[in-house]
């Protein structure tokens, strides 16, 4: 049972020091042992009487446990959460650059409702809608263990509400045509050239790409396995090897690639060869050979926006990421079912491919219009809409 009483010696009832509960946590004897003052003993004795019921009803919050800082808490419950390498990156990304900053001092009791929107609504001037409602998605789930863990008497997400995120559906003036990826291609720096075919000609993200090796060659496709990161390693690198986004270290992904693809592909390896960076043949790395690095994102956009230039198209607002829009887009306006398209992008869902080039089979309304009319009324001719 809790006890209230007071630690001085003095006899009169009436002195000035605090009146103090002791009290355990729940478990009986094996509960940790807990003190708490009071100036008034109504206080103490309601304190006391409280800690008992509530640990009657299982429902017994010990507030010391609340007073873990945000900072701390964030990095013992990533520590302790169960991602693959990309997630964690990602999580991270945004506990350093975001949660921090905002609330890393803060108490995890001491965080509210109110300072959650108040995260919301900076970080939504600078990333999209989707982007910050998965962020906040994380800290949402962080406040939940604590909740589970009797530190914090309720999530302070609960209650948010999410933005509004616009369409993901890809505008058709972002994707190049071909004439444009020629002319991109034939303007980039003769050591990135191959990277351009591998973001158009299988739809590889610019991380995939620089992250090339030549054990991704196949017969006939590429397997790929790994991506680079921007953060250097403690070998000094100024990137590193990673596993695929949404893929774990032993999981890969096959790409088919056409017999042009393949030819660059040896083309660039006979001209250029190869760097080993951790034990692995890369096939980008700087022109002074034997460097042992793989050269950032960064380095890729300083060539594409000089390619841009060169080839007349500064003001598209293409990136490289465009040339992954021009492999999808194509691929499915060439009838390629909309599941491998997903699958060889590397999407978590097939959801998300539709959402983003769903739109751009420009032939799916025709290929509709004529099954259903060879299906409904096959002896009738149907004249194909321009």
């Amino acid at each position: 049972m809790a006890s209230v009483l007071r630690k001085c010696e003095c006899n009169t009832p009436k002195c000035g020091h605090p009146w103090t509960v002791r009290y355990r946590e729940p478990g009986g004897r094996q509960g940790r042992k807990r003190e708490k003052s009071f100036r008034l003993k109504k206080d103490a004795d309601a304190f006391a009487l409280k800690v008992e019921n509530d640990k009657n009803e299982g429902v017994f919050l010990d507030p010391e446990r609340g007073k873990v800082p945000v900072h701390v808490w964030s990095a013992d419950w990533l520590s302790r959460h169960v991602v693959n390498e990309s997630t964690r990156r990602n999580y991270q990304g945004f506990i350093d650059n975001h949660l921090i900053p905002a609330l890393g001092r803060k108490t995890i009791l001491g965080v509210t409702l109110a300072d959650v929107k108040a995260l919301q609504a900076t970080m939504a001037k600078k990333l999209a809608a989707s982007t910050v409602n998965d962020r906040l998605g994380v800290l949402s789930a962080m406040m939940g263990a604590a909740v589970d863990e009797k530190r914090i008497p309720e999530n302070p997400c609960k209650g948010l509400k999410p933005l509004k995120a616009g369409t993901d559906a890809v505008d058709p003036d972002e994707v190049p045509t071909l004439a444009e990826v020629n002319a991109i291609a034939a303007a980039m720096s003769p050591q990135y050239q191959l990277a351009v075919w591998l973001m158009a000609g299988a739809g590889l993200r610019i991380s995939e790409a620089l992250g090339f090796s030549a054990e991704c060659k196949r017969d006939g496709f590429v397997r790929l396995r790994r991506q680079i990161s921007s953060k250097a390693n403690t070998k000094g690198c100024r990137t590193r090897l990673v596993p695929l986004k949404h893929r774990t270290a032993d999981e890969y992904r096959d790409v088919p690639v056409a017999p042009f693809l393949a030819d660059e592909i040896d083309a660039h390896i006979e001209r250029w060869g190869t760097v080993t960076v951790e034990g692995v043949e890369v096939l980008f790395s700087p022109r002074e050979r034997g460097k042992g690095y793989i050269p950032t994102a960064s380095t890729f956009g300083y060539h594409w926006k000089k390619a841009l230039k060169a080839a007349g198209l500064e003001g598209s607002g293409y990136t490289p990421h465009s040339l992954r829009h021009f492999f999808a887009s194509t691929a499915l306006a060439g009838g390629v079912p909309i599941l491998e398209v997903s699958r060889w992008l590397g999407h978590r869902s097939i959801k998300v491919t539709a959402d983003i080039y769903g739109h751009l089979t420009a032939e799916a309304p025709e290929r509709c219009r004529q099954v259903m009319q060879a299906a409904l009324r096959p002896k009738v001719t149907l004249r194909a809409v321009a």
